[in-house]
């Protein structure tokens, strides 16, 4: 595998790999991997014939008092994992690798970022579309990998890369979960035993909206919502921040569901957010 702290010697690479035809699969991650991670690299393994890893701990879709600092970081972990997965080239800039001291371009996509996610965490999603098409400029990849999980993400993504013109496929991966249906997340580790054992509430909240959906054929997402709800708040020290019932093609709310949708959550417990999601596209 080989390691690039430069972005003139990932092109230098890419260049090679592209004179010889080959399909770049690309997977960006902010490292300390886990199992969702993997999953998405096995997939562009299998569907690609060059992989690339970038990781890098972004610092501008970090707010002034979020995670940025404490972030859990392990690149020599890392780097026995993506060699034992049998990557191709690990991409590993530094701040001012990507952000040079006079840096004034940033992407963004309206609506879209705002809510959601966007409503607690402004300016995230600036962040995120930005350093994710200065990625996109650097290793051109043919195909990009992104998990389910961060569903939002993976919508406003996609409208960027559509909008923009940007010749990337991008390609969807199911959320990897534990066995508890808890969705695995580099944040998990900051969880003690009792806050992990109270987070799985959201995934509690979210399956009983689908059951609802799918087996009593209740379809008004006030309802829906309030049944969701009536799970996360039973916990005690959990803080619902939102519980939403959208459109999957515009992340618009929606007062009924429909073919298609996408059911959002995120919580609170302790100093640790942690966000879900199901889609309900039975309809």
């Amino acid at each position: 595998m080989r390691i690039c702290k430069k972005i003139n010697e990932v092109r230098e690479e890419i260049r090679k790999i592209k004179k010889e035809n080959k399909m770049i699969g690309f997977v960006p991650t902010m490292g300390y991997l886990h199992k969702g991670h993997i999953s998405l690299i096995r997939k562009a393994k299998i569907e690609c014939d060059y992989t690339v890893v970038s990781i890098f701990v972004n610092p501008t879709q970090f707010g002034p008092n979020e995670d940025f600092e404490r972030y859990p970081r392990d690149i020599e972990r890392d780097i026995k994992i993506l060699k034992n997965e049998k990557v191709d080239l690990l991409f590993n800039p530094d701040t001012q690798e990507m952000y040079k001291e006079d840096f004034k371009t940033w992407v963004y996509v309206d609506e879209y970022s705002d809510i959601l996610e966007g409503k607690f965490r402004p300016g995230h999603f600036k962040g995120v579309c930005t350093v994710v098409l200065k990625l996109f400029n650097i290793i051109q990849p043919d195909k990009a990998y992104f998990g389910l999980k961060d569903a939002q993400q993976l919508i406003i993504v996609k409208k960027m890369v559509d909008d923009l013109n940007v010749p990337v496929e991008i390609v969807e991966c199911e959320t990897v979960r534990e066995k508890d249906g808890l969705a695995v997340s580099s944040r998990n580790i900051y969880l003690s035993k009792e806050e992990r054992e109270k987070s799985i509430c959201l995934y509690k909240a979210l399956k009983k909206m689908e059951d609802l959906i799918k087996n009593k054929k209740i379809y008004e997402s006030k309802i829906l919502i309030e049944e969701g709800k009536k799970i996360i708040e039973k916990e005690k020290n959990v803080e619902l921040q939102y519980l939403e019932i959208v459109k999957i093609s515009n992340l618009k709310r929606i007062e009924k569901v429909e073919k298609d949708v996408i059911i959002l959550g995120a919580i609170k417990i302790g100093n640790v957010r942690l966000i879900d999601n199901i889609v309900i596209s039975m309809l």
